[in-house]
């Protein structure tokens, strides 16, 4: 059944967070329902659509950032009291606007995250969980990682509530009172948990920052896996999910909001999967959707809400165009009266920016001028994408971007993407002196709000990539965002490792506290908690995205720490990297190794596919130019063998695949070096007079004569 949504936009508010847009509860079967939203200027803002126009039913005085919204009620009625936080407080409104509750927490960090059941009240701060009834504690929980969502389950088959938290650590964790249940792991960092069935049941669909979606079915004991939707596709991470049935099949779909701008509808066929019928791409991350009837009686649609504040529908109401004489489309009364309102509302937009800008020169020659600089909001993400080993750096402006200047004092390669449309420019650097690697500008087109670069870090060599922000206003301003490239950038936390591969082993002992080697592992590796984990001990697990290699260490509160890895030079890099730290500090440090050599063959092995595939490409793109001057010179391409045809019919997809992965071959080639100088290193000889002949044998490889090579040297 194919679904036909067309888009509308109904009014824009401020800068809105992640889920701070509800929809209030139809009087009736096929009513218009009232709309809720929350921005960062504080104001809470309710209307309602008539005759096509946007309604105001009530809207809140500014204040402080408004990070959540829920809709709640006594059990068994209506839920559209509305409960907004910010900061650490939380506040009631009824359906009209007034004000019922004023609820402190106490919590001395902001809450992030809150679910309204009843009387009981779930708020969520970055690591710290709290329930209250009737405003009263009950239940605390501290967890080991940052909370993103919290959901609450209730039903026949429960015999209490229960608390389900998505935490940053890939990990669903079910709470019994104050305490952990138990654990479920899902294949990424969960961002959003939505109720499968509003009406209650044991079943939880997840949402995660690297775009993957899934249904868990929830017990008191343990939990099931029911489906998992991979993102095949490379689409954003997910910000939002609802539930409700816009197809009118009588099932319940999924509706989907991501990072990149991207609304999905999954819908659900004779099998239990769902599958996709629609979907539609705005500008910007959109925070929030729901699903219900908004515009007009009768017509059901997806209301979206996005991060710059565009309350979106995308309607199932048909558009209203008929074919006049000559094709040309004729409007109805009702269109022309509201587009000589909108021609109207701009004009005198236009007048009030002109009477401003006046205002603005005068006051800024006065003798008494002051300079104002220019406040914008910018939602900026860098990840690690596991498909590629690539930094995704994601910056969207409440305004439009001008240009974007990236400054590196590390090695680091940009990458193409195909959704960027900025024209890029780089500036010599000197790297000596001012410690710059790179420099570049993107110079964005017109109402460009958000930019999505990619970048690919080199293993071992850390420091930090600055972005400067300039956007569109005036006078000129510019926000400056800084990231942490680790020493072991391109390791991303995982749930278990093979513990049958060879291992290396390094371990630590001396006068430090276990606050401070982990503060070292936060420095080393991404992923990690900042705060110091609870406990004698914590054992974290991780694998290379690039190489496929795996590590774990073991932290422990006795003064120790244990890292163990398949790949020398991860304990290289870890080893020079936790001395440098410790120097710093002065402390004393009993650094011990373990090296399996077997170990380095096994490294090698898993290069091996890598390094002949980027060999073969290379080769491939070294003989096209030639190939096509042979096709031109001799008419066409019949003389030429098989193989030669193939390159030349496939030349567009190769020179494509071989440009979008610069220096992936010189990359390789720099972990095989470092491998083979990083293996003698710990034997205590200096092998870097045999790179020159290492490189001979890559340049002609075969496997198995680099491997006698790392064995006879």
């Amino acid at each position: 059944m194919e679904l036909h949504l067309n888009r509308v936009d109904y009014i824009q508010v401020g800068v809105t967070s992640q889920k701070t847009m509800k929809l209030l509860p139809a009087l009736g079967k096929k009513a218009t329902q009232k709309v809720a939203i929350a921005d960062h200027d504080g104001i809470l803002t309710c209307f309602g659509m008539k005759k096509g126009e946007a309604v105001p039913v009530f809207k809140t005085l500014p204040g402080q950032k408004i990070a959540r919204m829920d809709l709640g009620g006594a059990v068994g009625t209506p839920q559209e009291k509305i409960f907004v936080c910010s900061g650490s407080q939380v506040r009631g409104f009824t359906k009209k606007g007034k004000q019922f509750l004023t609820f402190e927490a106490n919590l001395t960090e902001t809450i992030n995250a809150m679910h309204v059941s009843g009387a009981d009240l779930f708020v969520c701060a970055s690591y710290i969980y709290n329930h209250y009834c009737d405003c009263k504690d009950q239940d605390y929980y501290l967890s080991g990682d940052k909370i993103n969502d919290i959901m609450c389950l209730s039903s026949e088959n429960l015999t209490r509530l229960v608390p389900v938290l998505a935490c940053q650590d890939r990990v669903l964790r079910v709470l019994q009172g104050s305490e952990l249940a138990y654990e479920i792991e899902v294949p990424g960092p969960p961002s959003v948990l939505e109720l499968f069935n509003k009406d209650g049941g044991e079943e939880i669909l997840y949402g995660t920052t690297d775009g993957k979606i899934g249904l868990v079915q929830i017990g008191e004991r343990s939990a099931a896996t029911k489906w998992e939707i991979d993102n095949d596709k490379k689409k954003g991470g997910i910000l939002c999910i609802d539930t409700y049935d816009i197809i009118g099949d009588g099932v319940n779909d999924i509706l989907v909001g991501r990072d990149d701008g991207t609304v999905e509808v999954y819908g659900f066929d004779s099998s239990s999967e769902p599958t996709l019928r629609f979907d539609h791409i705005l500008s910007e991350s959109v925070t929030s959707i729901q699903g219900g009837c908004v515009g007009k009686e009768s017509y059901d649609e997806v209301l979206t809400a996005t991060y710059t504040g565009w309350v979106t529908g995308l309607t199932t109401e048909p558009q209203k165009a008929e074919a006049g004489p000559g094709d040309e489309v004729r409007m109805s009364k009702e269109t022309q009266s509201k587009v000589e309102a909108l021609r109207a509302e701009l004009e005198q937009l236009q007048v009030k920016v002109l009477q401003g800008r006046e205002q603005y020169q005068q006051t800024s020659q006065s003798s008494t001028a002051v300079s104002a600089v220019p406040v914008f909001s910018i939602n900026d993400k860098f990840t690690l994408c596991q498909d590629d080993a690539s930094y995704s750096l994601t910056l969207e402006v409440q305004t439009a971007i001008d240009n974007l200047l990236l400054q590196s004092d590390v090695p680091i390669d940009l990458l193409d993407v195909d959704k960027n449309s900025a024209v890029v420019s780089f500036s010599e650097c000197d790297s000596e002196p001012n410690g710059n690697f790179l420099l570049a500008t993107y110079r964005c087109q017109a109402n460009t709000t958000r930019l999505e670069l990619k970048v690919r870090s080199i293993e071992g060599q850390y420091g930090t990539l600055q972005a400067y922000i300039t956007p569109r206003l005036q006078p000129k301003t510019c926000q400056v965002r800084q990231y942490q490239i680790k020493p072991l950038s391109l390791h991303q936390r995982t749930h278990s490792i093979d513990q049958d591969r060879p291992m290396n082993r390094l371990s630590l002992v001396g006068q430090f506290s276990f606050a401070e080697i982990h503060s070292w592992v936060v420095f080393c590796l991404p992923e990690v908690p900042e705060k110091t984990p609870a406990g004698e001990s914590i054992t974290f697990y991780f694998h290379n995205t690039f190489l496929g290699t795996q590590e774990r260490e073991i932290l422990r509160s006795l003064k120790q720490g244990h890292f163990r890895s398949d790949n020398i030079s991860t304990i290289s890099i870890l080893s020079d990297v936790l001395s440098k730290e410790a120097t710093k500090r002065k402390i004393n440090l009993n650094i011990s190794y373990d090296i399996n050599d077997d170990s380095v063959s096994h490294t090698l092995k898993m290069i091996h596919p890598k390094l002949e595939y980027q060999l073969l490409l290379a080769r491939k793109v070294q003989l096209i130019d030639a190939l096509k001057e042979l096709q031109v010179h001799e008419g066409n391409a019949d003389f030429l063998i098989p193989e030669y045809r193939n390159i030349l019919d496939e030349s567009a997809n190769l020179l494509e695949e071989y440009k979008k992965q610069p220096a992936h071959l010189e990359r390789l080639y720099g972990m095989i070096t470092d491998l083979f100088i990083d293996k003698f290193k710990f034997k205590g000889q200096n092998v870097k007079t045999k790179v020159s002949s290492l490189l001979e044998i890559l340049d002609n490889y075969e496997l198995n004569s680099l491997l006698d090579f790392f064995n006879e040297a």
